[in-house]
């Protein structure tokens, strides 16, 4: 193999462009020539493809976001679409490909690699650390540091002024964010997708708090939660408990923005190495991991269809400490 090329797609994560540092150097290191590729699968149909090198990833390690930059593409869903794209990586040489991002990009990569049978390894690059085949994704811990910095400062305010507040992290289909942010935010309640917390539950526990004296209140609401997202759980609770003082923060993109931390530099230039390492040992069709601090490909398939389950014990957990 003498040309790869490497794109992010999906949700930016910070990290990612230590990722895309890593693949890049590893691909100098071992011989290979290294194209760019722009606006994930959207860029590739269209030929936005650059080589790099070394220098094209100085000084990038510790910015958020992707240099690479990152969009959604409706024509790759297509045939005709994937065909341009497949077309456009002929006319470069480009004999492999990897790929930062998460279950969509991956499942856009599967079916790439049925059609035209380009080896494709990806890096689990997503904030929500939902993906099967990896204790950590790229950008989570980043995303949970900035988070907690958040309610650390709204735990001030709630404090100050005896109010409850419902904050939202993003997690459409996971707690991954949520529960470490209210086990390490002191909360009094978490409430995630994958287990259910009504809203008799969340005013018994508040109502409860309030009888002994206590006065200021956090709970942490991940954005995908059956009951609602937070606006919509604190309207419900203020129906049922209208002597407190509800309020609302929402934190959003925030979460994804910023410098990564150590922890995501190193995840992500471990990974972006073993991602071309991979592709030069023959893996295709698969994502590089750590699992229980050992290097792991899982495929595709497996990674965009088992679910990745939250130990219940950290449940437990938050409720203990809420005491």
């Amino acid at each position: 193999m003498k040309k790869i090329g490497v794109f992010t797609s999906g949700g930016d994560a910070p990290g990612m462009n230590a990722c895309i540092r890593a693949i890049v150097r590893a691909a100098v290191y071992h011989g290979i020539e290294v194209y760019g590729i722009h606006r994930g699968y959207k860029g590739m149909i269209k030929g936005e493809i650059y080589k790099m090198d070394s220098h094209t990833v100085s000084n990038i390690i510790q910015k958020g976001g992707t240099i690479l930059r990152s969009a959604r593409s409706k024509d790759f869903v297509t045939p005709e679409g994937r065909k341009q794209a497949y077309e456009q990586l002929q006319k470069h040489g480009i004999e492999g490909l990897v790929c930062i991002g998460g279950d969509g990009t991956f499942t856009g990569a599967n079916i790439f690699y049925e059609e035209f049978g380009i080896p494709i390894v990806g890096a689990p690059g997503t904030i929500d650390n939902d993906l099967y085949g990896t204790d950590y994704t790229i950008g989570y811990d980043t995303a949970v540091n900035t988070a907690l910095d958040a309610i650390d400062k709204i735990r001030d305010t709630a404090d100050s002024h005896d109010r409850v507040f419902f904050i939202e992290v993003m997690g459409r289909d996971s707690g991954y964010i949520a529960i470490p942010c209210a086990i390490g935010g002191g909360a009094e309640i978490v409430m995630i997708p994958e287990a259910e917390t009504s809203i008799e539950n969340v005013v018994d526990a508040l109502r409860t708090g309030w009888n002994r004296s206590k006065t200021s209140f956090i709970v942490i609401v991940a954005e995908g939660d059956e009951a609602g997202n937070a606006s919509q759980v604190a309207a419900k609770v203020q129906e049922e408990l209208p002597h407190m003082d509800a309020r609302v923060t929402i934190l959003g993109h925030v979460q994804r923005g910023g410098a990564p931390t150590a922890a995501d530099r190193m995840l992500a230039s471990q990974l972006g190495i073993a991602c071309v390492e991979g592709l030069l040992k023959g893996e295709k069709c698969v994502m590089a991991g750590i699992i229980n601090g050992e290097l792991v490909y899982t495929p595709f398939i497996e990674t965009i269809t088992k679910d990745k389950l939250i130990n219940p014990h950290y449940l437990n957990m938050v409720n203990i400490l809420s005491v």
